[in-house]
């Protein structure tokens, strides 16, 4: 196993040893609790007669299902090793470590705290800045929306940018030196329901 490991982290262009990269798996599936939730248990009798009738399953995860979380687990633990400290945004970015510090302070760019301090997710950035209309998305996203969720977004292909009539995500659209006004439209609508 650790050889093949070796493999798909090489792949994906990961820079971390199997021992660091299973250790950020496992603690991402720390984080994700209950195991096995119930999710009937978070509604309200009339809240569960309603999702029910409009074809929601409510019944719990049965065993020889996937683990809905693994996906989730993987998707943390890549993005929490691709992640970039201060000091790394900063010499990327030329600037001090408290310019780093300021913008996340500003929203200017986003991260999350760990035991190591601040880390920062590598979609905002370019080899040599920051990713064009980052403010203006980053402005737009809800307060209550993780790190996690943002990268998600911004890795997704929107029905709503397109590039040659394709679907692309909110970064290669931004990238492509497209408007920012459509991508922090739909960044403001995250956490809503659909």
């Amino acid at each position: 196993m650790t050889a093949a490991l070796e493999n798909v982290l090489a792949k994906a262009g990961l820079k971390v040893d199997t021992a660091e990269f299973l250790a950020l798996v496992e603690e991402a599936a720390r984080r994700l609790s209950p195991p096995n939730p119930q999710p009937a248990h978070y509604f309200s009798p009339e809240q569960r007669a309603v999702l029910t009738d409009a074809g929601l399953d409510l019944s719990p995860h049965r065993d020889e299902e996937i683990d809905y979380r693994a996906g989730a687990v993987a998707t943390h633990a890549v993005f929490a090793d691709s992640a970039l400290t201060v000091g790394e945004a900063a010499r990327r970015l030329g600037v001090d470590d408290s310019r780093v510090r300021h913008r996340l302070k500003e929203r200017r760019l986003t991260g999350w705290k760990d035991q190591g301090g601040w880390r920062l997710p590598a979609w905002q950035f370019t080899a040599t800045g920051v990713l064009p209309g980052l403010d203006a998305v980053l402005r737009a996203v809800p307060d209550d929306q993780p790190a996690l969720v943002v990268a998600g977004f911004m890795s997704t292909p929107q029905d709503d940018l397109r590039i040659d009539d394709a679907p692309v995500t909110p970064r290669e659209w931004l990238l492509a030196g497209g408007d920012p006004t459509p991508v922090a439209e739909l960044a403001s609508t995250l956490g809503t329901p659909a």
